[in-house]
């Protein structure tokens, strides 16, 4: 049996080991059905909710609430950070200036300007895309910026023996061999703006993945807060697929 076969049975056979104990413990009563539904009743509970929507609005509203709000601020994020992050790979001076100021907000969890963000822009939009943006550039301009560095001596003076002009020398040998490690930023950055527009929704929003989960846990809809972290678990793993395949495509030439 091929082994990338193999692995993945093993990836299917762990997945189906967890629904199997999580329906003998519902089974056969070992846990509080308050706290633990069954499979069974989630999947009923996801067929209402697929039908009647959450909160007045339909459940795709929620998933694309979310997923717009990751999507801009991710965007935005990865738009400024690559290019930020490969100037101050290749400028001593600007890394100078940047980066004492990236490297103090970074330790930080984003999480943790939540209340600023609502007390300078309000609990509207910008102040959730905004803090996805900040995250997004954080991470990915970090990654470009080791790119740069880890790019080996050797083929800058290749390079620069064959006259290659600094416009030529970056886009033909410095931006490819970074490529590797700013598509790292960009994985990380996807997962940590996922991550954060959930948290973001839990404290100020009126339509989203955290928000239907935090509303659910106000009313002890127990089935609804499952549902919800099931959906936004399953999303995450779809953007890491997506960031995955796009990563195949552009590091095709890496041997595997």
């Amino acid at each position: 049996m091929p082994a990338l076969t193999r692995y993945t049975l093993l990836s299917w056979a762990t997945v189906a080991g967890i629904l199997i104990v999580w329906w003998a413990v519902t089974a056969l009563g070992l846990g509080a059905r308050f706290h633990l539904p069954s499979p069974g009743d989630l999947a009923r509970e996801a067929g209402v909710l697929a039908a009647h929507g959450y909160a007045q609005q339909p459940l795709s509203a929620h998933v694309l609430a979310s997923l717009k709000r990751t999507l801009i601020g991710l965007g935005a994020g990865l738009a400024v950070g690559i290019p930020l992050g490969l100037w101050m790979g290749m400028s001593r001076t600007v890394f100078a200036i940047l980066a004492p100021v990236f490297s103090f907000l970074r330790p930080i969890p984003p999480i943790a300007f939540i209340p600023l963000m609502i007390l300078y822009f309000g609990i509207g939009e910008f102040s959730k895309i905004f803090l996805i943006f900040m995250a997004a550039l954080s991470y990915v301009m970090l990654h470009a910026v080791s790119g740069v560095r880890s790019v080996p001596g050797d083929l800058i003076s290749a390079g620069r023996n064959l006259g290659l002009t600094r416009a030529k020398l970056f886009l033909h040998v410095v931006f490819p061999a970074a490529l590797p490690h700013i598509m790292t930023g960009v994985k990380t950055a996807t997962a940590i703006s996922w991550a954060i527009v959930v948290a973001a929704e839990l404290i100020a929003a009126q339509a989203g993945l955290g928000f239907m989960v935090m509303d659910a846990t106000t009313f002890f809809r127990v089935p609804d807060v499952y549902i919800g972290i099931l959906i936004i678990g399953l999303i995450g793993l779809t953007l890491e697929f997506v960031t995955r395949a796009i990563e195949r495509s552009l590091l095709h030439w890496q041997g595997r």
